[in-house]
């Protein structure tokens, strides 16, 4: 059964992760420990074209309202720029990559995310072509995939990264883990600040509730707790900026902030 570890990196983390990192996943590949499968995303990079483009975009709940325009330059970036990027990373540390988007060979089959069409062309995943995925995984290399997807009709999607991450984590039955730029999930206990370990669903909807979970880090832990719903066999939230955080969790130590569905309690 293949090992498969999703590895969702968003894209105010890309720019700041070191060449270690890209040389510790070529080293897991390399290896045989487990078989990496990178999903990006490109939001800040996306806001700057728009803004250089002079092409407006807005967000509901997270998600960009992506119209023809928007989509046009959320694919350029994405599938264009970042996404060869991280390739050509990869492949400087030594590991065979190959860059392609949800589009290609149709490995991400879309729907609307809102039928009604308030958000455009938001995509959702209806289903992965995990053959296509299999078949570069097989033959040594390491997957980079840009989350734009499409229908039967043609009609390209803008799929929020963390969703796109969790269907191919689920169709791979692989885990799940969000590269970050903090080492986890942080609480304040007695002024001093504690990374928290394990959190389940009804931790996660507290702290969201208390403030304690906030900005950028709420749509991580809900995409967590979504793919461990689907069958992903475990969910965390690491620090990529300290490349062994990745290696130790690979190898079972405890490292960075678990998401687990419900502790269980033996009588």
């Amino acid at each position: 059964m293949m090992n498969a570890v999703i590895l969702k990196m968003g894209g105010s983390v890309l720019a700041k992760l070191p060449d270690s990192f890209y040389k510790m996943v070529a080293g897991l590949k390399e290896s045989g420990i487990c078989e990496p499968v990178i999903v990006h995303g490109g939001g800040p990079e996306i806001n700057q074209t728009l803004e250089k483009f002079g092409v407006k975009s807005s967000f509901v709940d997270g998600l960009r309202v992506t119209t023809d325009e928007v989509l046009d330059v959320a694919e350029m970036v994405m599938s264009g720029s970042i996404n060869k990027n991280i390739t050509i990373k990869l492949q400087k540390a030594g590991v065979l990559a190959c860059g392609i988007s949800g589009v290609d060979c149709s490995l991400l089959k879309a729907e609307p995310v809102d039928p009604k069409g308030s958000l455009g062309h938001v995509g959702q995943v209806t289903d992965v072509n995990k053959d296509w995925l299999k078949l570069i995984i097989d033959n040594g290399g390491i997957p980079v995939i840009s989350p734009i997807g499409m229908d039967a009709s043609g009609q390209r999607y803008n799929i929020n990264g963390d969703m796109a991450a969790a269907a191919i984590a689920e169709s791979l039955k692989g885990k799940l883990i969000f590269i970050s730029d903090v080492p986890g999930v942080i609480s304040t206990f007695n002024g001093k600040k504690t990374v928290l370990t394990k959190l389940t669903k009804q931790q996660i909807e507290e702290m969201i509730a208390s403030g304690t979970i906030y900005g950028g880090m709420i749509p991580k832990v809900r995409s967590a707790i979504n793919a461990l719903d689907g069958g992903v066999q475990e969910s965390v939230i690491l620090n990529g900026l300290i490349p062994t955080d990745l290696e130790d969790y690979i190898e079972g130590k405890e490292v960075g902030s678990k998401v687990i569905m419900e502790e269980v309690h033996h009588v």
